[in-house]
């Protein structure tokens, strides 16, 4: 049974026990949630030895990171060092985008060492794969696409982006209405040139039920893609945008219904005034489902400082209820990002989480903010930086610049406002 079914049968797995040991809740509510599909626990049957993860609503935001090759660097050293480093600064899970260099063996050293639970976008490779060996993306064939997804599936990746909204129909509104960035996103790009070649309508589409039975059987999470999000901010909340988000809510339900758990993936570039709407259009239109969201990124000329934009949104999409935000690096828009660029990411993404846990209302984050504030009141340094999201950088910091006095820091040395105050109250 796929750990949908079990839930709804009542039977309470193993990684259902794991994750409210994690999230600190009752099993119970964890399987209710994963019963009714606004919670899952990305985990393939055949992939062990990671910490099963819990995703959507009453549990913490969760943060991914992505990594992988390009054409022009394929590195599989160095996208292992991003791994170390992303799990590292604290990211949830992990998305290998590889499409540079021997992608199945990059995919391959990546499962076999990460502690976490691992997600792709199998139409990368097919689509690799049609243009070195048949000369073009065009030669992709429906077989070559499932088979793609069979392979990650086999390989143990725990949970896959499905660009399955992207269809004829909603390739006719983008184009009637027209947009500033038109396709941003790669998968829906790769799949939009095929069919529009073609006439044929998007493989993952008229043959979702071939999907899903891969998915049934290795138990995959499917996180479907949102292969036309907007690109700009002048492209957010368009008829495109929203028409893909309506049948992304119809194939959830199909897939649900056949046992098996389900993301939604969202944008993308949004305005900071859109960014409520659209968590609740995508929660009202897809039944509850885990929101996946790309940022959101609320501006669009932040090149070099996306992270930054991208926590913003994040918290904002995340206090109004999106599960799951996707990391932006401060190298967005401009190249494959650097090992520091991950980490910079992931805490940037960490931070804009936990900010959104607070003001859902989230005791465990909500105690820990208090924690900090007690330690700064009693100049506790040692447990200031433990309790930091990023202790390696706090204490570098600390170190960095020597204060006279143990108890204070160089911002302020002896005239410390709480030394003061904390002295004045002793005497």
């Amino acid at each position: 049974m796929t750990q949908l079914e079990s839930a709804r049968k009542g039977v309470i797995t193993e990684a259902m026990r794991r994750v409210a040991e994690t999230e600190k809740i009752d099993p119970e509510l964890i399987r209710a949630g994963v019963a009714e599909g606004t919670l899952v626990i990305p985990l393939n049957k055949g992939h062990t030895g990671i910490d099963p993860v819990g995703i959507g609503k009453g549990l913490t935001i969760k943060v991914n990171a992505n990594i992988g090759t390009s054409g022009d660097r394929a590195d599989i050293d160095e996208e292992l060092g991003k791994l170390r480093a992303a799990i590292d600064a604290g990211a949830d899970t992990i998305m290998d985008l590889s499409i540079g260099g021997d992608i199945k063996k990059v995919r391959t050293a990546i499962m076999k060492r990460s502690s976490v639970p691992v997600g792709t976008v199998p139409i990368y490779q097919a689509a690799v794969e049609a243009a070195k060996t048949h000369g073009g993306i065009i030669h992709l064939t429906p077989d070559l696409v499932f088979g793609a997804v069979e392979s990650h599936a086999r390989d143990g990746v725990d949970f896959m982006t499905i660009h399955a909204g992207v269809t004829l129909n909603s390739l006719e509104r983008l184009r009637v209405q027209g947009r500033t960035t038109d396709i941003v996103s790669r998968g829906g790009a790769f799949l939009a040139t095929w069919m529009l070649y073609h006439k044929r309508e998007n493989p993952f589409f008229e043959e979702f039920d071939r999907l899903l039975s891969i998915a049934k059987e290795y138990d995959i999470t499917l996180s479907l893609g949102d292969g036309l999000r907007p690109g700009s901010l002048a492209d957010a909340t368009d008829r495109a945008q929203i028409y893909e988000l309506l049948t992304l809510g119809e194939l959830a339900q199909r897939a649900q219904e056949a046992g098996i758990q389900v993301i939604i993936e969202g944008p993308g570039h949004v305005p900071l005034d859109q960014v409520e709407a659209q968590v609740i259009l995508q929660k009202k239109l897809c039944g509850g489902a885990p929101f996946y969201v790309l940022g959101p990124l609320v501006t669009d000329i932040a090149a070099g400082y996306d992270h930054i934009s991208c926590a913003i949104g994040g918290a904002v999409a995340g206090m109004t209820g999106a599960d799951f935000l996707c990391y932006v690096t401060p190298a967005e828009h401009l190249r494959l990002p650097s090992l520091e660029d991950v980490k910079d990411g992931v805490v940037a993404s960490k931070i804009a989480a936990h900010a959104a846990d607070i003001a859902r209302g989230h005791r465990g984050a909500i105690e820990r903010d208090l924690e900090m504030s007690k330690a700064r009141k009693g100049l506790d340094w040692n447990k200031q930086i433990s309790l930091s999201i990023d202790p390696v950088r706090a204490r570098a910091y600390r170190s960095s610049s020597k204060p006279s006095s143990d108890d204070v820091c160089t911002m302020c040395g002896e005239f410390c406002a709480i030394k003061i105050v904390r002295d004045y109250f002793k005497s």
